[in-house]
């Protein structure tokens, strides 16, 4: 089961092309340089910023089907010690995560001695730092001290309750052996409650529940694929998309319900999942997108501060900006992968603790 999730160009394809779009949308959304090009392209800067966020549910599924192939692809929990695991999975989270977070503060600091701009996070207090590191911040109701740092901690939850659901259906199978299918009961039971009633509740958006319902159609569509009646499976699930849609159209459960079919798919098809002709720069793109996530937003506010002093009424120059930001994003992401996220993700010490532990690591 492991070898099916050992290479997946299809996967980096999905996230290179996803993480592209949110760095756009964060251009499109903060600073000044899409709102002093605005005239040049109004219906594209319109376009990324209302409809570019919509590509984080692409790493919500991806993140659900990774989860399902590394951890539970039977249905069935691997990990000897779920909160060894959960640990581990915070710590692969948090380390680089904060190391951007001193970067951004840095980067708002400078930006603020050259623009003022409502796009500049104010300078951090040690409440809201601690709050930050310990991915709390939403529900402490403190400020963002970079874009998107909501998703580290959705993503945490997501792990963390996934986890807890797939130990627990665990102990129920121990206490009734016939009850076969109590994990992906479980996980569908919460799949179905996110889409049809917590990702209709905005006051539910700052915890797993609102986001579940797409991680869910990821673990879903892996358990699904894997069966002799997958077809059939995957069909069940279309419709369970379809069926929320028509109960409350969200453009988000719709891109979710498209990347899940995609992978589904191609799973039934292990040649286009496994080999699909995919170019190094998307590769590189995909394998390296958490750090891409974790620095543009404070790259591109030095990029917009500089631009906004130098050019503060060219709207050619801004978008030469934009584009520039872009490219410096990428850049200064592979850096921040290089000597960052890859050194801590995966330490030597959590190999050998997990060999020693039996803790699957990831």
């Amino acid at each position: 089961m492991r070898a099916d999730i050992t290479r997946m160009p299809l996967v980096d394809a999905l996230k290179a092309i996803a993480c592209l779009l949110i760095v756009l949308h964060h251009l499109a959304a903060y600073g000044p340089m899409s709102e002093i090009a605005y005239p040049l392209f109004p219906g594209l800067i319109d376009g990324l910023y209302e409809y570019g966020r919509m590509a984080v549910q692409v790493f919500f599924v991806i993140a659900g089907f990774l989860f399902a192939g590394k951890h539970a692809p039977g249905g069935t929990l691997l990990v000897a010690r779920p909160v060894q695991a959960i640990k581990q999975r915070y710590f692969r989270l948090v380390v680089p995560y904060l190391a951007a977070l001193i970067l951004a503060i840095g980067c708002a600091a400078v930006a603020r001695s050259w623009m003022v701009h409502d796009s500049i996070p104010d300078a951090a207090e040690p409440f809201q730092f601690l709050a930050h590191a310990f991915l709390l911040h939403d529900l402490l109701d403190q400020e963002a001290l970079s874009a998107g740092v909501w998703y580290v901690a959705i993503d945490f939850q997501l792990f963390a309750v996934t986890v807890i659901l797939l130990w627990l259906s665990g102990k129920i199978q121990s206490g009734y052996p016939n009850l076969k299918a109590a994990g992906p009961i479980l996980i569908t039971g919460l799949t179905l409650a996110s889409l049809f009633a917590f990702n209709r509740d905005t006051s539910l958006d700052e915890t797993a529940f609102y986001f579940f319902g797409s991680f869910g159609l990821g673990i879903l569509i892996y358990w699904a694929s894997s069966r002799q009646q997958s077809l059939w499976l995957l069909l069940l699930l279309i419709v369970i998309v379809v069926a929320a849609l028509l109960v409350d159209f969200r453009s988000r459960i719709a891109v979710a319900g498209i990347v899940m079919l995609t992978l589904g798919l191609a799973r039934q098809y292990r040649s286009v999942l496994e080999n699909f002709p995919l170019p190094n720069f998307l590769s590189t793109l995909g394998r390296i997108s958490y750090s891409i996530f974790l620095v543009h937003f404070p790259l591109c506010l030095i990029v917009n501060a500089t631009f906004f002093r130098l050019f503060p009424n060219q709207p050619v120059m801004n978008a030469f900006g934009m584009i520039l930001a872009l490219c410096i994003s990428i850049l200064g992401g592979a850096l921040f992968f290089k000597w960052v996220e890859s050194g801590w993700n995966r330490p030597a010490y959590f190999w050998r603790r997990s060999k020693e532990r039996g803790v699957s690591v990831g």
